[in-house]
């Protein structure tokens, strides 16, 4: 029953495949310079690499954008999504995945009467616009200083040839590593919330349900670049623009340094110690990427030969992808919810007790009283609510009043190594809490580092289970 939920990831999962990899190896490939069966062969291998060891970075920013809470919602966004772009895969259109899962979290969003983070949202379109323009200036950047270089070093053709074929595998590698690292969370990231799997622990290391999440998704990815791949490698390694080998090599070393840069906690993380600006970690379209390191190219070369008529053809797809995965999701939704019967969306109800009213308060956060016992079924509702009084800080209080009951026990931490150490402060019967946000202050008390994505994992797990008590902890 598991796989069959998640039978819509791996479906994403292998069109992503499909359609991604020519971002990738489609330049090389088109050019001869590597075979399409060694560059599928690679590419499968870094992209689970990458997924696995660096994935979980951009999943986070979707989950703002709509959290998707049962298991058959999940199924559903993911489903909607792949087959928007498995449609633009059958018109040979390099279209973005991630625009595909924004759209259908949208549709989602818009069903179960869930406002959208509009921060959120901007952050991603935001890095609609930055990505292909980043691309485009690293590789037109880089092309200069290759020819400049060139013009000056005489190195033998042949020898030229061999240093290219190697650095198109090389950079092709980096390439589906940062493919994987970033873009698994389009395909898996929906079900981050709700993952089935429980952590593995052995000896020397440990497994997070998410990571095996993003391991079976990247088999998927590997499939649909070995099976289906090769059509849409065409579309952008010839019809776009016509390059050569060394230009092939800047085209993807340009669009891999976007992706990584979007997806690495490790470069965000660094960035931000040493005060240096930093990128969010956002699922960025690879198919943008590599568009606009084709444009890069280019422009140093005064626009010739570069097919605008098909970019604007492109470009419109880019625009059309996620209206119509809203469109088919909302739809799909109905019928699972109202054919199938199959739970899509848990109800979030949002109960303002004194508990709550006081940590509101506590944040000098001005309600009126008037608010003080009310309970709204949904988002909308209470957006309706905070905006006919003129209440600040909406998302604030969003968060704060949201009921997501459970109860804590000492058994439910074992498989988690962050988390594992707080069992000996939990009693025999376990701890309720009806918020998370007394769920944060309780582990607050006990530690000083930053535990926070593991809270939320953890929170939603136990809120899944359903167990509630009969008393409320204070």
């Amino acid at each position: 029953m598991i796989l069959i939920l998640l039978s819509s990831g791996l479906f994403l999962g292998w069109s992503l495949g499909a359609n991604d990899a020519a971002n990738i190896f489609g330049t090389a490939v088109s050019s001869k310079m590597v075979k399409f069966k060694m560059a599928a062969i690679i590419g499968s291998i870094f992209v689970m690499l990458g997924a696995v060891i660096e994935g979980s970075g951009a999943s986070h920013t979707l989950g703002k954008l709509g959290s998707v809470n049962v298991l058959g919602g999940a199924f559903t966004v993911a489903l909607a999504a792949a087959i928007t772009v498995t449609f633009m895969t059958k018109l040979n259109l390099p279209v973005s995945t991630s625009q595909a899962i924004v759209g259908a979290i949208i549709g989602w969003n818009l069903f179960s009467q869930s406002i959208t983070s509009i921060d959120s949202l901007k952050k991603i379109v935001l890095t609609w616009v930055l990505c292909p323009i980043l691309s485009a200036i690293f590789s037109f950047s880089i092309y200069l200083t290759t020819r400049f270089i060139l013009r000056r070093i005489k190195i033998h053709l042949f020898t030229l040839d061999f240093l290219t074929r190697w650095g198109l595998i090389i950079i092709g590698s980096f390439g589906a590593y940062s493919l994987g690292a970033n873009n698994i969370a389009n395909v898996m990231g929906v079900f981050v919330p709700v993952s089935p799997f429980q952590d593995i622990n052995f000896y020397f290391f440990h497994i997070t349900n998410v990571q095996i999440l993003f391991f079976l998704g990247s088999l998927a990815i590997s499939v649909g670049i070995i099976t289906y791949s090769q059509r849409v490698m065409k579309t952008v390694g010839n019809d776009l623009m016509k390059l050569t080998p060394i230009a092939s090599l800047i085209v993807v070393l340009a669009e891999s340094l976007v992706l990584f840069i979007f997806a690495s906690k490790g470069l965000k993380s660094w960035l931000t110690f040493h005060h240096l600006p930093s990128f969010p970690l956002v699922p960025v379209s690879s198919s943008q990427a590599v568009i606009g390191a084709v444009l890069g190219i280019a422009l140093v070369q005064g626009g010739k030969n570069f097919k605008f008529s098909l970019l604007r053809k492109i470009s419109l797809g880019w625009v059309f992808t996620p209206i119509i995965a809203a469109i088919i999701t909302f739809v799909s939704l109905f019928i699972v919810q109202n054919v199938f019967m199959i739970s899509v969306y848990q109800k979030n109800s949002f109960k303002f007790s004194k508990n709550v009213i006081q940590e509101i308060r506590n944040e000098n956060i001005h309600i009126p009283n008037k608010i003080y016992g009310k309970e709204f079924q949904n988002e909308t509702s209470l957006h309706k609510f905070i905006t006919s009084n003129n209440i600040q800080n909406e998302s604030r209080i969003e968060y704060l009043s949201k009921y997501e009951p459970i109860i804590m026990k000492k058994e439910y931490l074992k498989n988690s190594k962050v988390l594992n150490k707080f069992s000996s402060k939990i009693p025999d019967k376990g701890i309720y809490f009806a918020y998370r946000w007394q769920f944060l202050k309780f582990i607050n008390k006990f530690s000083s580092d930053d535990v926070s994505s593991s809270i939320d994992e953890l929170y939603g797990k136990l809120y899944y289970l359903k167990i509630l008590p009969s008393e409320e902890v204070h």
